[in-house]
């Protein structure tokens, strides 16, 4: 299954399920929490870890579907901006050196 029609039957799940799809703070927040729990989880060298990941994926795919967002077409986007982007080295710290890109 493609990553946009993930997002669309994550999004189907949560009215499905009476889960909301309106509010776009509570969704942020909710995401926010399912990283900490994901953190956690390494942190504590739990098994979860992958089922933790997961949640943060499902979330976000939920959100990118209630902003109208084509998540996959704006991974695809980012990673051949973060392909040629270059970088220095500058005391132990990697720098883009084009910092107007996004």
């Amino acid at each position: 299954m493609k990553i946009n029609e993930m997002q669309k039957a994550v999004y189907q799940n949560k009215l499905n399920k009476g889960f909301n799809v309106t509010d776009v703070n509570k969704e942020f927040c909710l995401l926010y929490g399912e990283v900490a729990e994901a953190y956690d989880a390494w942190r504590k060298k739990k098994t979860d870890v992958g089922e933790e990941l997961a949640d943060i994926a499902i979330y976000l795919m939920g959100l990118s579907e209630i902003l109208g967002i084509d998540l996959e077409s704006e991974i695809e986007k980012k990673m051949a901006v973060n392909q040629d982007r270059v970088y220095k080295l500058v005391d132990g710290t990697l720098i883009k050196e084009t910092p107007s890109d996004s």
